[in-house]
């Protein structure tokens, strides 16, 4: 099977979390008014660069050629900046998710725009190892990566205490997917392997989205499609990765992640 060069950016969040005040966040004046816009794709490092420039290169890196990135109605900033710098290594291509109703809704957005191919899929409030891009990118079929629950804690910015708003994977012997839980929570699971949200897939993962019922938050949520689509027969490849993620969902997060980021060079 070829490469898979193409990637999917689900960006079309409302980013409420990142919305609400954090106590002790000290942010400067671009950070915080992309903030107070739940914009987390255009946080700025501490050198002004977008925290979607980190996530562009890094895919470029991996050897995905061509993005789409799924936006919200409300962020045509996203659009703009990119369409005034547009990056170097990858082609960008936009399309709007209409209402925030989750990431089964979002991939469904991109349907048309994947014309068959094969897809990378992420987040864009994500920064993950270029390791895990290439994997995904030469993997033969359906995959993910399994993250190491404690390299996560210990490699990224996410504590114990917040791995429970990740979702918890468990692998197969011969490292299939079986089972996924999505956002346990306070709800005890048992399991090393954690779902940062990165994915390949083949066209054969839109009906699930289409057919997934809604979350107990009232959402189509890709990780619940993607229990369907096991359900129905797909078979998805783990790759096992010890190795951090940063995660930029709350304000609290912002100063830390910029500051990691800002002695990165980096070529989107």
């Amino acid at each position: 099977m070829a490469e898979c060069t193409t990637a999917v950016v689900l960006a079309a969040g409302l980013g409420s979390r990142m919305r609400r005040d954090a106590e002790g966040a000290t942010l400067d004046a671009a950070q915080a008014a992309a903030a107070a816009r739940g914009m987390k794709a255009m946080i700025p490092d501490t050198r002004g660069r977008p925290f979607l420039d980190h996530v562009l290169s890094s895919l470029a890196d991996g050897g995905v050629r061509d993005v789409c990135l799924v936006i919200g109605p409300g962020h045509a900033a996203i659009r703009d900046h990119y369409q005034l710098r547009p990056p170097q290594r990858v082609a960008l291509s936009f399309v709007v998710q209409a209402a925030p109703t989750g990431t089964a809704d979002a991939m469904l957005t991109a349907e048309a725009w994947t014309a068959g191919r094969d897809i990378v899929v992420l987040n864009a409030d994500n920064l993950y190892p270029v390791a895990a891009i290439r994997a995904l990118v030469e993997l033969d079929g359906p995959g993910c990566v399994a993250f190491d629950r404690a390299a996560l804690i210990r490699e990224s910015n996410i504590d114990a205490a917040r791995i429970g708003a990740f979702a918890v994977m468990t692998l197969r012997p011969d490292d299939t997917l079986s089972g996924i839980v999505e956002k346990p929570g306070d709800v005890p699971v048992d399991g090393d392997w954690i779902s940062m949200n990165i994915w390949r897939f083949d066209h054969h993962i839109f009906p699930a989205c289409r057919d997934v019922p809604l979350s107990p938050r009232g959402e189509h949520e890709l990780p619940l499609a993607v229990a369907l689509a096991i359900s129905r027969g797909m078979r998805i490849h783990a790759v096992r990765l010890h190795a951090g993620v940063l995660d930029l969902s709350h304000r609290g997060d912002i100063a830390d992640v910029a500051r990691r980021l800002g002695d990165r060079e980096i070529a989107p």
